[in-house]
């Protein structure tokens, strides 16, 4: 396994990030393809196993059920200040008032469920899961910079925003002296890289670590259309939302991950993430494995080298799609 700092940051974390959104209870969530806590803990287990020390979740997933599996599975096989943690808060959690969003009454109510939920006194990386229209940034931001100062995280990061909006709540912080976001969490790969425009040079010139989320855009890149079907291609809604509209012009490029790949001998998935852990300022992939084989494969990715040649013939069928993801 090979490891690096989280942006300008001394904490060191893996450069795959097991994303434990697929950790869960169907019965309680949108993604009926989720793992229940008995076939999760072995992926758990298998990614410590390989030197993978980066687990990601939300309080929204599953309605806090990943939190419970992640955190019981991780204080059984880890030990505490080897690996880091990263969860996330905005996603309704309850009805009624102050169910969702980022009010200082929800983040300083979330992070103590969300603890409680891991069963840890800290989380190593506090994100906010999307942005908040109904809130001042600077209420959410002096609550953060809270959370860091009582020790409930250790540091704070952001996702799927535009830039212009990552950028306001970085200078925010900076204005009043309060903890700044170090990680986005954005939404990347080879058939959705619109965050090029604006969110990855701002993150290279603010040394923000980037850790993308949908590497492999819920498989797309890893078979044609005529491939066996899976449960979550056949009913991740969000998925389709992102994908199925953009999904002919998006063949070319598949069909050039399958040519690299067989040039490699390699499964298809490894090119896709050695294209993006070769982005700068890419840190770790967030990779949703709900099965032992997809650790292997996404760990062995870190053994590939694309050359400069391969990572232009990759890119070069891209065209602009619409925004996704940062709404």
């Amino acid at each position: 396994m090979e490891y690096t700092k989280l942006g300008h940051t001394g904490m060191d974390v893996s450069r795959i990030c097991l994303g434990c959104m697929g950790f869960g209870d169907a019965e309680r969530w949108t993604h009926k393809w989720v793992l229940d806590e008995e076939n999760s803990r072995p992926v758990i287990k298998q990614a410590l196993e390989m030197g993978i020390n980066f687990f990601d979740t939300a309080n929204v997933y599953s309605i806090g059920r990943s939190e419970e599996i992640v955190g019981r599975a991780l204080k059984d096989f880890a030990q505490r200040d080897e690996i880091v943690i990263a969860t996330k808060v905005h996603g309704k959690m309850h009805d009624g008032p102050n169910g969702a969003g980022l009010s200082r009454k929800a983040i300083l109510s979330e992070i103590d469920k969300s603890l409680q939920r891991l069963g840890t006194d800290y989380v190593d990386l506090y994100q906010i899961h999307r942005w908040d229209y109904q809130t001042p940034i600077e209420e959410t931001m002096e609550a953060l910079h809270d959370v860091v100062k009582a020790g409930k995280a250790r540091y704070i990061g952001a996702s799927a925003m535009f830039a212009w909006q990552f950028l306001k709540a970085l200078n925010v912080a900076e204005k009043h002296n309060w903890t700044r976001f170090v990680s986005m969490q954005n939404h990347l790969n080879l058939i959705y890289r619109e965050e090029e425009r604006e969110m990855l040079p701002l993150c290279r010139e603010e040394k923000i670590g980037v850790i993308p989320y949908s590497p492999l855009a819920g498989g797309r890149l890893t078979r044609d259309g005529s491939s066996e079907s899976t449960l979550r291609a056949e009913t991740d809604q969000v998925a389709k939302r992102k994908y199925d509209a953009t999904a002919e012009i998006d063949q070319q490029i598949v069909k050039r991950v399958a040519e690299i790949a067989e040039k490699h001998g390699v499964p298809r998935v490894r090119i896709a993430l050695a294209w993006l852990l070769q982005k700068q300022p890419v840190t770790a992939p967030i990779v949703g494995a709900t099965k032992t084989t997809h650790l292997e494969e996404a760990v062995a990715a870190l053994s590939i080298t694309l050359t400069p040649e391969e990572v232009t013939y990759l890119e070069e069928p891209y065209v602009p799609h619409p925004v996704v993801g940062a709404q």
